[in-house]
């Protein structure tokens, strides 16, 4: 009892005391991508992992071109909050943690670089991934600065180069951002980060701890079948592509009523399409244009415009595709030299089916009731108004003419009623 109070009395005189790390594992995953909502989830996922299984630390190795406000705004959040300590790790040589990739940076409990890395650009065009007029950029611009310098205060970073790198899209090397304090320190690899991690102090909300990282086991963080495929859907190319795809697949089933796989396949595309789109920043005036431009296109089947239809649903689908993702972060933009190939071959696909089907349906039937109009035989019998036989594509039909034609009379059918003809000698025209 007596030493239980003792130790109470020293603990209120030497105040809080500083809490070592264990020497547990340290997770670390790989992120080389923009920030959206599937590689949000993806980090996030990570922290909560890190939490679960008490591990020391948390490393991020990033190289990210970017990407998308509110997907920073969750990861930020998530690390403010962290009891796990976060490294952000711009890596390898030659990568970037350009545009949101730059507030991952100032967030996090330690920054590092690798030599032949930068950081900055944060200027609020890339980062929100929406058109908007002057006086509105101005008022996104003064919340990402004053939302920038007070991660860089809460670190004890640079806060001018937090400003600047989102008012004059400043950047720095990784020499140049430990010079300025916006890291903490450089580090080669992996292992030569774990040796300069060892002994750093980390302030959390539970106290201060001490990283003993020299040596530890490195768990790498994968993703599960779901992250996996959300991330996949989540590239802006392969939504496009399965929009083609979908809309290519539907439309042939409607042109060609009974193929059913085609049409099977392009209502699973154009779903997992339009959940990619959901995920993505897109210009619906963009996707309302390219499902206008498929509507034209069978249109042009059913309505003789010769060729105006078709030639407008071209340029709806190509000004649609290009207004897509138009004003979306670069990195969220489909490049010129995939769109113009995807484009061009869905456009010949949707022309040479049109073409086809149009064709189909205004060529003279061959069978059936209006298969026999025009077609030449010869009578079998006396054929006149009281009716007759006639022999007609290889089988015997009940004939009627307005005047009487002998046997062995070349015939030809005007008209057809049930199973009986009309018919007329074939040397005169039919008026």
């Amino acid at each position: 009892m007596k030493r239980a109070v003792l130790l109470l009395i020293l603990g209120l005189l030497l105040g809080p005391c500083k809490v070592s790390a264990s020497e547990s594992p340290v997770l670390w995953l790989k992120l080389e991508d923009a920030i959206t909502p599937a590689s949000a989830a993806f980090l996030l996922a990570s922290l909560k992992e890190a939490q679960k299984k008490d591990y020391q630390a948390v490393i991020w190795e990033i190289d990210t071109p970017g990407g998308l406000v509110e997907s920073t705004r969750q990861i930020v959040k998530a690390m403010l909050a962290s009891s796990v300590p976060v490294v952000v790790y711009v890596a390898p040589s030659g990568a970037r943690a350009a545009s949101a990739g730059t507030f991952l940076v100032l967030a996090s409990h330690v920054a590092a670089m690798a030599p032949g890395t930068h950081l900055g650009a944060a200027h609020p065009v890339t980062l929100t991934g929406q058109k908007v007029d002057e006086k509105t950029l101005e008022k996104i611009e003064n919340d990402l600065v004053a939302w920038a310098r007070s991660l860089a205060k809460l670190r004890g970073r640079n806060q001018q180069f937090a400003e600047k790198a989102i008012t004059e899209s400043e950047t720095l090397t990784a020499d140049e951002a430990l010079k300025a304090h916006v890291i903490d320190l450089t580090a080669r690899d992996l292992t030569d980060l774990l040796k300069k991690l060892h002994g750093r102090q980390i302030k959390l909300e539970k106290g201060r701890i001490t990283l003993r990282t020299r040596g530890v086991p490195v768990i790498p963080f994968r993703e599960d079948l779901k992250t996996k495929i959300l991330m996949v859907l989540a590239h802006p190319q392969v939504a496009y592509f399965l929009l083609m795809l979908g809309l290519a697949g539907l439309y042939f089933e409607l042109s060609n009523p009974g193929a059913i796989f085609p049409g099977v396949l392009g209502t699973v595309c154009l779903i997992l399409a339009l959940f990619a789109l959901h995920i993505l920043p897109v210009n619906y005036a963009g996707l309302l244009l390219i499902f206008l431009s498929a509507l034209l296109y069978f249109l042009e089947i059913k309505i003789t415009s010769y060729g105006l239809l078709a030639l407008a649903a071209t340029l709806c689908l190509f000004l649609g595709s290009l207004m897509l993702f138009g004003e979306s972060p670069e990195s969220l933009r489909l490049p010129y030299s995939f769109l113009l190939p995807v484009t061009s071959i869905i456009t010949l696909f949707f022309l040479v089916v049109t073409y086809l089907a149009a064709k189909a349906l205004r060529r003279r039937p061959v069978s059936g009731r209006e298969g026999l109009l025009g077609k030449e035989g010869r009578t079998l019998t006396e054929v006149g108004p009281s009716g007759g036989q006639i022999f007609l594509e290889g089988e015997i039909w009940q004939a009627v003419s307005e005047e009487t034609l002998p046997p062995e009379t070349p015939v030809k059918v005007v008209a057809q009623k049930g199973l009986k003809v009309k018919v007329i000698p074939s040397r005169e025209k039919n008026l």
